[in-house]
């Protein structure tokens, strides 16, 4: 069988990686970026760490910082009016896995034209972007390693999410520095923290596995149990940092070839829906599903469970790997149910609402590579286990 493994031409990891951005757009002969965020970012005083950079290097700029959390197509257009207003040549993504996609869906309307719904699907993009740069501040999303892009349809009462998964949606370099991420709130560390765990198990698990891919999912599983609670412990521990953005972006590469699965299929509606962000989606879904999934991957399933460190794995290693995704869960402060992580955000979810969900995650483009293929009533049955 031949395989098809593709990643960001460049990804400088590490503390102080910020410092390669001028030189990144100056070595390109690029004259001015668009910086595309959010006003969290600005208030944390990140994106200014960006603007000064550029300042000092005599490099204009025009600044989107109205991103939202699960960013919609306003997101696209209004940046790229910007862009074009300003003159701009090259974009940045500054930010979660929201400000990415929304620096993604500004470029793709750049290069395709008309309107991001056209685009929603597999390798539907007319033009690759223009030159892009991923700058993340969160260990999660993997978006700075991903070819995949998420916005928001706001157009219709019911809210869904638009896939778009194409390799021209891959940054050109990925500018990955964990001093960005220090003293990141311990609920965000610990929801993108799962997110990326939910990347790498999945990955892992789908149908679309390969060698390349397996190993950087392992690889990434295995530094998210060892850091995520240390860096949701201490947001200034360096060392933690440093390693759940390797995970971060390991997880990325990984599912962003091998593809995902139910988690992220279910995941997708309940943001669409009740703006939840997308880790705590994932995260509350995840020991559900991987119990749903446990009998169809059993030797993967032991895998990931030595990769989280157990060494007692006992008559059925994959309860193990449940339980051990479930502790930490706990451990990082995720609420067990939909109705709890509701509670958190400030949402309000109602259970009538679960067969248009169930419905809406079949149709998602994460199901077919996902190792057991659901029923509707299985779905259904799913989010009732979670609710």
């Amino acid at each position: 069988m031949i395989t098809a493994f593709q990643m960001a031409n460049m990804i400088f990891t590490g503390a102080g990686a910020l410092e390669k951005l001028p030189e990144t757009i100056k070595t390109q002969g690029l004259k001015k970026p668009l910086i595309v965020t959010d006003i969290g970012i600005v208030k944390a005083g990140l994106c200014k760490k960006v603007e000064q950079i550029l300042e000092d290097s005599g490099i204009p700029y025009a600044l989107y910082t109205e991103t939202v959390a699960n960013p919609n197509e306003k997101n696209a257009t209004d940046s790229f009016a910007l862009y074009t207003k300003e003159g701009c040549d090259c974009l940045i993504g500054l930010g979660g896995g929201s400000s990415m996609d929304a620096a993604k869906a500004c470029g793709v309307l750049a290069t395709s034209g008309g309107t991001i719904d056209q685009y929603r699907g597999m390798g539907m993009l007319k033009a690759p972007l223009p030159f892009y740069i991923a700058i993340p501040t969160t260990a999660g999303t993997g978006s700075e390693s991903t070819c995949a892009c998420v916005i928001t349809n706001t157009q219709e009462d019911h809210h869904w999410k638009m896939v778009l998964l194409d390799g021209r949606l891959l940054p050109d370099v990925a500018i990955i520095d964990p001093l960005l991420m220090t003293g990141l709130p311990a609920a965000i560390t610990a929801s993108t923290g799962m997110d990326a765990m939910t990347h790498a198990i999945e990955a892992y698990i789908s149908i679309g596995a390969m060698e390349y891919s397996n190993a950087m999912a392992l690889g990434a599983i295995k530094l998210i149990f060892k850091y995520l609670r240390r860096a949701v412990g201490n947001g200034n521990d360096v060392e933690a940092r440093e390693k759940m953005a390797y995970a971060q972006t390991m997880a990325g590469i990984a599912f962003s070839n091998a593809g995902l699965g139910l988690v992220h299929s279910m995941a997708h509606p309940l943001s669409a829906f009740y703006n939840f962000p997308h880790g705590f989606a994932n995260a509350v879904c995840l020991p559900t599903v991987l119990n749903y999934n446990k009998i169809v991957c059993r030797a993967k399933m032991t895998d990931i469970a030595r990769a989280s460190g157990l060494t007692d794995l006992g008559t059925f290693p994959e309860d193990a790997v449940c339980q051990a995704v479930q502790r930490l869960n706990d451990d990082v402060g995720i609420p067990r149910t939909i109705t709890e992580v509701a509670a958190m955000v400030g949402a309000t979810v109602d259970a009538k609402d679960i067969e248009a969900l169930s419905q809406d995650a079949l149709n998602e483009v994460s199901t077919p590579t996902t190792p057991r293929i659901p029923t509707l009533k299985e779905v259904i049955g799913l989010y009732n286990s979670c609710w």
